[in-house]
């Protein structure tokens, strides 16, 4: 058939064939029929997806503020335990190698303490970092303390040293890492003017913090995504790592309950106690053939992550809102990417550390690190990119304030404007507050209400609080209109 030059081309294409006989014209009208019955399908569908999309509540989108080590993992395993149940469950037995990690590191620590006194006591002056390195922030001893050593001491060295291998395989198991230096200096090993020499810390590169590491290690047989003989050698290697975790307990034990070690670090004024990542109090729990990580422990657990994480919640009643809940890094370096995610959130979380009141920042040691959290309040109230964003502040750490207070350190020796106030715990908690408060109202762009909260989020503390802290917290996020 000749086509003239004005023919349609589709009408041509959809006319039934020349010479069509009845039978294969009801054939072929019925498969019409049938493809524009699913064809009418698939658009019911369509539009069914489109009109949910737009019921669909929009994500929360909440960003988690604060300086390096001021709780902010710690709060989004609270979330996560509380708004995400299922997959905590599911993470649990393969924290039990970053609670390893926590242990063995402890007393690693702690033995590079010992090593370094036994040293100076012998004379040798020469700089210990030729040996070991020690991460402990200590403080140089008022006077020239005489230790008595003894053959306990330098057995001890012998018999803990197989856990310094341990630290090697559990970093690799839980890697690839990134370091963090305690001062801005790129070194790898740094000595202050004590003579402290101070190491980086193991780290987790990864978009979704711990999330990346644990993966590792929860991948099984049925997973199919790694080879038989590499998932046989992890098992040997978990298997091995707990071992000798186990065959050294007796001797950890010894060392950290030693008089000796423990007068040391009352003298030097480390109180390792207060750290995250903090189990040599529980050494006869956690060394053992059977343990398993008990929710408190993955909350007090430290795995330090670098890079931007994310994750998400469902939090309220019935369907509930969608939280998407960001930590954008709190050390120096980090702190530049935090206005690129200011113009599309909901809320702040900003977490402030009040035990830090006489502690120094790791990358700087000249600043204090309660000014630098002032400082760092101040930027967040002030930018007009935020004017119109609800902020929650989490004074956290109060329990370890309490604890510090109670040991007789004095507020007024390292914040001159505490000046003759009581020296106790709700006294300084209020006028931290208050501080906060008075930055707050200063350098808003517009009023908005002052929501603080108080935590304590090492332990079960923040969100499981009693129910009268809850809800006040409750209502902080309701009037914010994220609840």
């Amino acid at each position: 058939m000749r086509l003239s030059s004005d023919s349609d081309p589709l009408a041509v294409v959809l006319a039934p064939p020349q010479g069509e006989s009845q039978q294969a014209k009801e054939l072929r009208e019925r498969v019409e029929a049938d493809a524009k019955r699913v064809s009418d399908i698939i658009d019911e569908q369509l539009r069914q997806e489109r009109i949910a999309l737009k019921k669909k509540k929009k994500p929360v989108k909440v960003l988690l503020l604060g300086q390096s080590e001021s709780g902010k993992s710690a709060t989004l395993k609270n979330f996560q335990l509380h708004y995400a149940r299922h997959e905590w469950v599911e993470e649990k037995v393969a924290w039990r190698a970053v609670i390893f990690l926590n242990l063995v590191r402890n007393i690693i620590h702690v033995l590079d303490v010992l090593l370094r006194e036994m040293s100076l006591s012998e004379g040798d002056r020469r700089s210990p970092s030729a040996d070991f390195a020690i991460e402990l922030d200590l403080e140089p001893s008022s006077h020239t303390p005489v230790y008595r050593f003894s053959d306990k001491h330098r057995l001890l060295k012998l018999r803990i040293a197989p856990l310094r291998r341990v630290l090697l395989d559990l970093e690799k198991t839980l890697g690839p890492g990134s370091q963090e230096v305690y001062t801005s200096s790129p070194t790898a090993l740094v000595q202050d003017e004590s003579g402290l020499v101070r190491t980086r810390e193991f780290g987790i590169i990864s978009r979704n913090g711990w999330k990346s590491a644990l993966e590792k290690l929860r991948l099984t047989h049925q997973d199919g995504t790694c080879p038989e003989p590499v998932l046989r050698r992890r098992e040997e290697e978990k298997y091995e790592i707990a071992d000798v975790i186990f065959g050294c307990r007796e001797d950890m034990k010894n060392l950290w309950e030693d008089p000796v070690v423990q007068q040391i670090l009352s003298d030097r004024k480390a109180h390792i106690e207060d750290n995250p990542g903090f189990f040599l109090n529980d050494i006869d729990r956690i060394a053992a053939a059977d343990y398993e990580p008990s929710d408190d422990d993955i909350v007090r657990a430290r795995l330090r992550t670098v890079g931007v994480q994310e994750h998400k919640f469902t939090i309220g009643e019935g369907q509930g809102k969608e939280w998407i809940m960001y930590d954008v890094g709190g050390t120096r370096s980090s702190r530049a990417v935090w206005a690129s995610y200011f113009d599309d959130v909901d809320a702040i979380i900003f977490l402030s550390p009040i035990s830090c009141f006489d502690e120094r920042l790791r990358e700087d040691s000249k600043v204090n690190r309660l000014e630098d959290s002032y400082q760092l309040w101040r930027s967040v109230c002030q930018s007009p990119m935020l004017a119109k964003t609800q902020i929650i502040l989490f004074l956290n750490k109060c329990d370890l304030l309490h604890n510090k207070l109670k040991r007789g350190t004095r507020v007024k020796d390292s914040i001159p404007s505490y000046g003759d106030r009581k020296n106790d715990t709700i006294t300084a908690m209020k006028y931290f507050q208050s501080h906060f408060k008075e930055i707050f109202k200063l350098v808003s762009p517009e009023p908005r209400p002052f929501f603080v909260h108080f935590t304590s989020v090492i332990g079960l503390l923040m969100l499981a609080a009693p129910p009268v802290e809850e809800s006040i917290l409750r209502s902080h996020l309701r009037n914010a209109d994220l609840l």
